[in-house]
């Protein structure tokens, strides 16, 4: 130790043992992931046989698993364990990674001024563009083309956003060690039929990394159930063909129930005092009960007067610190698209901001974030405590929004339907 300093020395000897444990994490991880390997080979020989009872040959089985291996990147994953014998699954790759996906986040997060006004002026520019195409998509569908955008530019920018991923290979991958491993196995059963078809090469089949395909995003069953082939060169091009892809998307919205030349929904002002646990379609009414319960519409608007015997439900995805709106059946559909709330206002918002312009009249609170987890936790206690807050999946939807107000009113508090932080640390306290 002679002219080394002791603080030295031990600085040394800790990074030294440092380096050494990364060393042997590392290959006890590699060690790992190659015994995982080896059992997704052996994973696929059954799925082969279940491809082949369902008409796909084993030169198209063999020609889309070509090369395929396993995504350790991806979220969701709960990869397995091994068993005596085997190596153990590394404490790390025990954690699943859960994607908070945006739709279910702070609503403010999601309507942005600045890219609001992005996806207006490139929808505008993109209707001009696609004007002739877009105008017989809606002669065909009647889906009016100002929403067929709005979706295109939800989903991938208008076609700018790359997909990253090998759709094959996200969807094997989540089929054999995803947390929901039957819905994609389905899936990859049916991508791998797509492939047969001849509609897209496998590596043409880029998707997001939960296997949503080309510019307009559906998995393989929509695909399968709503693809079209609008330019008649015999494929179902929704990756490499932009008319393919937006008669897809409005095939889609079509057999949904789009109700042509009808609106999604009003955003509306509520009344000082008004019950904001009367959200949800189990609450639905008529435009005339709405208005006489002292619901009028944002900027002084009349509603039209031709519709207020239709049947309407509220929805307001932060409770009384956000927009409110009255929806009607298009909204559902935009739902059936993606189920979350939040989405389905976005798209028909910038709808109407690229045929009309104009913003929301209400302006978004600023709200507590919570996790999936945290949210499930929150949902579970409110049921426990006799609220219906309908599927406890971690997703703050109208059910559990109105079961929040529900509480709040019991416990005396401000009833705002939806939660501070306060109302989860009391609900775990109550674990």
């Amino acid at each position: 130790m002679q002219g080394i300093r002791p603080g030295v020395f031990i600085f040394t000897l800790f990074l030294g043992c440092s380096l050494a444990a990364q060393a042997i994490a590392h290959d006890v991880a590699a060690a790992y992931r190659a015994a995982v390997a080896q059992r997704f080979i052996a994973w696929l020989e059954p799925l082969r046989i279940e491809a082949m009872a369902r008409g796909i040959t084993p030169e198209s089985f063999a020609h889309a698993m070509r090369g395929v291996k396993l995504d350790w990147t991806l979220p969701d994953l709960a990869p397995p364990e091994l068993g005596e014998g085997q190596p153990a699954r590394p404490r790390r790759e025990a954690r699943t990674r859960q994607k908070q996906q945006a739709e279910f986040g702070r609503p403010a997060r999601y309507f942005p001024r600045k890219r609001l006004i992005w996806a207006t002026s490139l929808g505008r520019k993109n209707l001009a563009k696609w004007n002739r195409t877009l105008t017989e998509i809606e002669k065909r569908y009647g889906v009016e083309s100002h929403v067929v955008l709005s979706i295109w530019g939800h989903e991938t920018a208008y076609g700018r956003a790359r997909l990253p991923y090998s759709a094959v290979r996200t969807l094997a991958t989540q089929a054999f060690m995803g947390r929901r491993r039957e819905k994609f196995r389905e899936e990859l059963l049916i991508a791998i039929g797509i492939l047969q078809d001849g509609h897209v090469s496998p590596a043409r089949m880029r998707s997001s990394w939960a296997g949503a395909m080309g510019h307009t995003q559906f998995l393989p069953s929509g695909f399968r159930k709503y693809a079209v082939d609008f330019n008649g060169d015999g494929r179902r091009d929704i990756w490499g063909s932009i008319p393919d892809a937006l008669a897809s998307t409005a095939n889609f919205l079509k057999l949904n129930g789009w109700q042509s030349g009808k609106a999604w929904g009003y955003e509306v002002r509520l009344p000082k005092g008004f019950d904001c646990t009367l959200e949800g379609i189990v609450n639905a009414r008529t435009i005339e009960e709405w208005v006489k319960l002292g619901v009028t519409r944002a900027f002084g608007r009349k509603f039209p007067g031709n519709r207020l015997a239709e049947n309407t439900h509220l929805v307001a995805p932060a409770g009384t610190l956000g927009p409110a709106f009255l929806v009607l059946e298009n909204f559902e559909v935009f739902r059936a698209y993606n189920k979350a709330d939040l989405y389905a206002l976005y798209v028909g918002h910038v709808a109407d901001r690229i045929r009309f312009g104009g913003s929301f009249e209400g302006g978004w609170s600023r709200v507590a974030g919570f996790s999936r987890d945290e949210m499930k936790r929150l949902q579970s206690a409110l049921a426990l405590a006799g609220y219906d807050v309908g599927k406890i999946d971690g997703l703050i939807g109208s059910k559990t929004r109105s079961a929040i107000g529900k509480w709040q009113r019991k416990l005396g508090r401000k009833i705002t339907c939806y939660p501070p932080r306060s109302l989860l640390k009391l609900a775990v306290a109550r674990e």
